[in-house]
């Protein structure tokens, strides 16, 4: 990992355990610094905000300033907060307020295990990663996030992880356990693809063909995970190298979905 993304992995651990209010400050900080490179090169950036999650209701505060004060289109928020995943009770006025402010969602796998069997070969990043954005989609899905805020925009990083190419035994379970499944929410989780976004990042052409069929052309997105190692070291190559997808597709993949996940109009950027 980079110098700066230790420090960004320490800096998010740090506003988990600290004091909500001095997580709020430092999240103020760090936004009110976005919105200035933005104001300075709106041609070229957009703003996604940082808000304290363990403090919900210092988060909200947060979000709503981040989106009518600074003009931000989204928030960047954990694959889970502390003990909590996605589906807490403690998170939906996070998830309400977005919806109402039309606050659109990026997801980033983070915090994985990393000692014992993990402790080798770089597993928490090549393994853990995906098992946690799988994680927080099960536990938006299972636990009806999406079924009680229907507009929520909501992307989940890493082409979704694992859940693209695992959903057939994800609703598997859901069918055969629904008592261990369904205890939250009565949809099959199947029904909701379509509903939510992920980005490219996946790193394999085949990988790439399926997640757009899974997950919907209209509903993947140029990722690129800078500045880690992991991510594409030229962003929007692999979508470029696709023999198989038009030039609208690949239109939608580099540029036309995030426009619309994020409520922006392309003449802004041009």
């Amino acid at each position: 990992m980079t110098t700066a993304g230790l420090r960004n992995l320490a800096s998010r651990r740090w506003m988990l355990q600290a004091k909500p209010e001095d997580t709020l400050d430092l999240c103020k900080i760090l936004n009110d610094g976005i919105a200035d490179i933005v104001k300075k090169y709106p041609k070229r950036f957009t703003g996604l905000a940082t808000v304290p999650m363990q403090a919900p209701e210092l988060a909200v505060q947060e979000l709503i300033r981040c989106r009518k004060e600074l003009g931000f289109r989204g928030v960047q928020i954990g694959s889970h907060v502390n003990d909590w995943n996605l589906d807490a009770p403690e998170l939906q006025p996070v998830f309400a307020a977005a919806e109402e402010h039309d606050c659109s969602i990026f997801v980033h796998p983070w915090d994985m295990e990393q000692g014992g069997r993990m402790s080798k070969y770089w597993l928490p990043w090549l393994v853990g990663m995906p098992a946690e954005t799988t994680t927080a989609i099960c536990a938006m899905l299972f636990g009806g996030v999406l079924e009680r805020f229907p507009k929520l925009k909501v992307c989940f990083a890493h082409g979704g992880g694992a859940f693209p190419y695992t959903v057939g035994r994800i609703e598997h379970g859901f069918n055969v356990r629904p008592d261990l499944c369904a205890t939250e929410n009565n949809v099959n989780p199947r029904k909701y693809l379509g509903k939510f976004y992920t980005d490219t990042l996946v790193h394999d052409a085949r990988a790439l063909e399926l997640l757009v069929d899974v997950m919907g052309k209209e509903r993947v997105l140029l990722g690129s995970d800078y500045p880690f190692p992991l991510g594409e070291h030229h962003p929007g190559k692999l979508v470029e190298s696709m023999d198989g997808f038009d030039a609208s597709l690949k239109d939608n993949l580099l540029a036309g979905n995030a426009l619309e996940f994020l409520g922006l109009e392309r003449s802004k950027f041009q």
